[in-house]
């Protein structure tokens, strides 16, 4: 007759050793450390330097398939910064946000009246932007949330040669409207399509 072992075989018990030991608790440290720490935010007056470094590289990284690297290099952080400095400073119904992460911004976001006469809602979601090393991650979500009032109206205009941003806004209610308009862009042509969301 065979004799049953309680003892667990040796990988179990060296497995079961581990999760009780000093080391466990080491790695269990460094990944609760190792997550960053992401909040949005109101943009403020001091953010404009930020805010303008930011924004000219994700003028770079969005833009470099659809405009002339000569064009690109216009964009200057400086420029971008002094950009800022107006749009932080308007009124309640104007939504800027910025996101950071582990205290430094890497997007932004705005929102607020219509600037379009033929505008299918009264509420504009002017731009959104966030570091490539940082998309999907769920901070562009929390951006546009932020931003807007849930199920709120809205519209928005993106370059027509931009698949990911597409798939955002389809994600959260938008649809084409089938208005489109080329305007200038850095000295050059941009062709925007128009997403709206009843």
């Amino acid at each position: 007759m065979r004799t049953l072992h309680a003892r667990p075989p040796r990988v179990i018990r060296l497995l079961l050793d581990f999760l009780f030991s000093d080391a466990a608790r080491r790695v269990t440290t460094m990944s609760a450390e190792a997550q960053p720490e992401v909040i949005v935010r109101p943009v403020r007056d001091v953010d404009a330097e930020a805010l303008g470094r930011v924004h000219a590289q994700c003028w770079h990284e969005t833009y470099d398939h659809l405009i002339s690297k000569a064009a690109l290099e216009k964009v200057s952080p400086r420029r971008m910064a002094e950009l800022w400095t107006h749009w932080a400073a308007q009124g309640p119904e104007f939504k800027m946000n910025a996101a950071l992460v582990d205290g430094e911004i890497v997007g932004f976001v705005g929102s607020g009246p219509a600037r379009d006469k033929d505008a299918p809602a009264f509420r504009e979601l002017y731009f959104i932007y966030l570091l490539d090393a940082y998309h999907s991650t769920g901070i562009g979500q929390k951006l546009f949330d932020a931003a807007v009032e849930k199920d709120e109206p809205l519209y928005l205009w993106v370059a027509e040669d931009n698949p990911r941003a597409h798939r955002f806004y389809t994600r959260n209610g938008f649809h084409l409207d089938g208005a489109s308009h080329t305007e200038p862009f850095l000295g050059e042509t941009l062709t925007e399509v128009r997403f709206v969301r009843p």
